[in-house]
């Protein structure tokens, strides 16, 4: 109830941000019931239903991450003076955000839920002609307690991950002259990029047979090229906060001034906040492109699937807005320090001049780092 009430009284602002979780939400409902309608339908299928499940991970770890990024720049979730004494302490803070983000999550679940039942006609009737019974096999009974189980799946590994990305952490203590240590995933995330190339070069170029049934009709390539794209977006994620703090000392290298010096620090500072979901971000893009190509150059134009393209939105759509309100975490980080600096004198425009060339290096290194991404994955299949 405290949970609820927080949320009723929240700003507009995060109001919307917690309504396009539970959009999201719909969404990766909407694909778990599509998915259990397909085996309810196909029972001879079971193998293709079960992969058409596993294609329904990555939308959901995208909502995922999109949640607990929400729940990290709620203002209620932030610990302040006073709340302990009144039973409000972190843990139970956690505990709050934790029970926010699952009503968000089951909020969008019940409307897929009720979507999907409109859609195969169990409520009033086939709506558009009955153009989506075939899909959703509306001819066959959906078993209530098997869709319960799978819209149940996402509130609770959400609402999870929000708490144990929240919970009260011990702080160890480091010298006031230390610097934040340097991420250390970069070596890891490019070896783990060379391997998922490798993997879809190879099973690309094998002609491997059996398609990997995807949700639509996207069924006509090996497992091995989804596999490894799936190494390469992880290789990415992981190289990202490294990326960017390589970005920052690029910016302060030879004779800094001050507007260079502070838009690499911010970088250096930020690069584990913002470097994960630029990363992630970057893989996704680079996927899209390549998928892209890959249609235009030979498997018809009828291998994209309604689902498919919904599940693609909602991977493109969620990360995205990740990165959106990773930034707007990083910026509420640098409010104290911020204030100070104009109170010293700093002038506003090199606040400005420092944010724009943040963004800059930032486009410059990952926007061609996204685009070889994309063509090597492509070339296996397009060549």
């Amino acid at each position: 109830m405290l949970a609820l009430r927080l949320a009723r009284g929240a700003h507009p602002l995060v109001l919307t941000r917690r309504l396009l979780v539970a959009a999201a939400a719909a969404g990766v409902g909407f694909l778990l019931l599509c998915t259990l309608g397909y085996a309810v339908g196909h029972p001879e299928r079971s193998s293709a239903s079960v992969l058409r499940l596993l294609w329904c991970v990555l939308p959901l770890a995208a909502t995922v991450q999109f949640a607990v990024a929400v729940a990290r720049t709620d203002p209620s979730t932030r610990p302040r003076p006073g709340l302990s004494a009144v039973g409000l302490g972190p843990a139970r803070l956690t505990a709050i955000a934790a029970a926010s983000t699952a009503v968000a999550c089951t909020l969008g679940s019940m409307v897929a839920l009720l979507f999907y039942l409109h859609l195969r006609g169990d409520i009033t009737g086939l709506p558009f002609d009955g153009a989506a019974a075939e899909l959703l096999a509306a001819d066959q009974p959906i078993p209530l307690a098997a869709a319960l189980t799978l819209l149940a799946v996402l509130p609770v590994v959400a609402a999870t991950a929000a708490g144990l990305a929240l919970r009260p952490r011990t702080a160890p203590t480091a010298p006031e002259d230390a610097e934040r240590p340097v991420p250390s995933g970069l070596p890891w995330g490019i070896a783990l990029v060379a391997v998922g190339l490798a993997i879809e070069t190879y099973a690309g170029r094998s002609g491997a047979v059996g398609g990997l049934p995807l949700p639509g009709r996207f069924d006509g390539n090996p497992a091995g090229v989804l596999a490894g794209w799936v190494l390469t977006a992880v290789g990415l994620a992981m190289a990202g906060p490294g990326i960017v703090h390589g970005c920052g000392r690029l910016l302060q290298a030879v004779r800094p001034g001050a507007t260079r010096l502070l838009a690499g620090r911010v970088l250096m500072d930020e690069s584990r906040r913002i470097g994960r979901p630029l990363g992630v971000v970057s893989a996704v893009i680079s996927g899209t492109l390549a998928a892209a190509a890959l249609h235009d150059t030979g498997t018809g134009p009828g291998a994209f699937g309604p689902l498919t393209g919904l599940g693609a939105a909602l991977i493109l759509a969620c990360t995205t807005a990740t990165l959106l309100t990773a930034a707007l975490e990083s910026k509420q980080g640098r409010a104290h320090t911020t204030e100070a600096l104009l109170r010293i004198g700093a002038p506003p425009t090199v606040l400005r001049s420092a944010a724009l060339l943040r963004a800059g290096i930032l486009l410059a290194v990952f926007l061609p780092l996204t685009w070889a991404v994309a063509e090597l994955a492509a070339l296996p299949l397009t060549g």
